[in-house]
């Protein structure tokens, strides 16, 4: 099988990392077991994050080019199918519909996102071109509930859906924690995305009872500064690690007890699943997406606020047979639903849809 994958937001190969470049690293690894043949098809990146008209248009006028070249390149490589990670409106597909009608071969997608209220405003060139990109697709995997919902509305009538659990990019769980660490939380520290969370974690904190407890926190960026000022009045029992690479983390969630993330506008949030793979229980905010992948009684609804998250916190550390069962709960869905060969066989399932074998 030889198979065109493409990512417009950002290509599995880019030097920074980031979610979006795991999923997609991921997603390839996933797409070539059994020795399936998976090309990059292009490094272009449609992204324009500031909703200018001017940059939709230039970004258009290149795709164009890029286009040609592309169609050429899949004829002399002989793909099958096409599939593109992450088309929305900030970063659409440009390219991919337009090279799979050329060779006459499956488009399909992996998390889109449909806006339809970006149609009109800064965002309008590039969100008609996302649901235009949306509706080329023959299949579309989705990773929760909570995206299937827009997908499902908008679909057209012969377009097939599918749930692909999010996963993480190793075919066997890492070495169980023994739970009797520091808890851990992990998040980078950007205003927008994460310091929402951080506000959460410190609130909370200061409803812990005064004990022995001790929070280590990995992650940097631009709002470090930020993050410890919160984290001030705990001087004393919190411990800042900054930024790890994959091997220094694993190591540190081996050595923790559990994982405490609110999980405030994640999409579901890969954190989770490391962490439970590795045997953490893990506290985190009811939340849509999030919840989907966490193993376990539900976590506490937003509404309760931190005294909710406090009480969980505090159950959780003075029960250790508590939390060797959810250790074991949680290693056993990601086993199951959460590991490379469960995403290969479902990414199978759709391209045998669309005759692709």
């Amino acid at each position: 099988m030889r198979l065109a994958f493409y990512a417009p937001m950002k290509p599995p190969d880019d030097p920074v990392p980031s979610g979006d470049r795991s999923i997609a690293r991921g997603l390839v690894a996933a797409l070539a077991q059994r020795g399936t043949e998976v090309s990059l098809a292009s490094r272009f990146r449609s992204r324009d994050g500031m909703g200018n008209e001017e940059v939709q248009a230039d970004l258009i006028a290149q795709a164009a080019k890029e286009i040609s070249r592309v169609s050429e390149a899949g004829k002399r490589a002989g793909w099958q199918a096409w599939l593109t990670y992450h088309n929305y409106y900030k970063a659409p597909d440009l390219i991919g519909p337009q090279v799979a009608a050329a060779l006459d071969i499956p488009y399909l997608q992996i998390e889109s996102t449909r806006a339809r209220k970006r149609l009109e405003g800064p965002w309008a060139a590039f969100a008609k071109a996302a649901e235009a990109a949306s509706d080329a697709a023959q299949v579309i995997f989705y990773f929760t509930q909570h995206d299937a919902e827009t997908l499902l509305r908008d679909a057209p009538r012969s377009q097939v859906l599918i749930h692909l659990p999010p996963f993480l990019n190793r075919d066997t769980l890492p070495v169980s924690s023994g739970l009797s660490g520091p808890m851990l939380s992990v998040g980078m520290m950007r205003s927008a995305a994460k310091l929402p969370s951080y506000q959460i974690i410190a609130q909370t904190l200061a409803l812990l009872p005064d004990t022995d407890w001790c929070l280590q926190i990995a992650g940097d960026g631009p709002a470090r500064a930020e993050v410890e000022a919160l984290m001030a009045p705990f001087r004393g029992n919190v411990r800042f690690l900054g930024a790890l690479d994959t091997s220094a983390l694993q190591e540190i969630y081996r050595q923790s007890s559990l994982l405490f993330w609110p999980g405030v506008d994640e999409a579901f949030g890969m954190v989770y699943l490391e962490a439970q793979a590795a045997g953490l229980p893990v506290v985190a905010q009811d939340r849509p997406g999030v919840r989907e992948v966490l193993a376990g009684a539900p976590q506490p609804a937003v509404q309760d606020g931190p005294a909710e998250l406090a009480a969980r916190i505090t159950d959780m550390m003075n029960k250790p047979a508590q939390r060797h069962k959810a250790a074991l709960e949680a290693r056993s869905m990601i086993a199951k639903r959460h590991l490379l060969p469960a995403a290969a066989d479902v990414l199978r399932v759709g391209l045998a849809k669309v005759g692709v074998r």
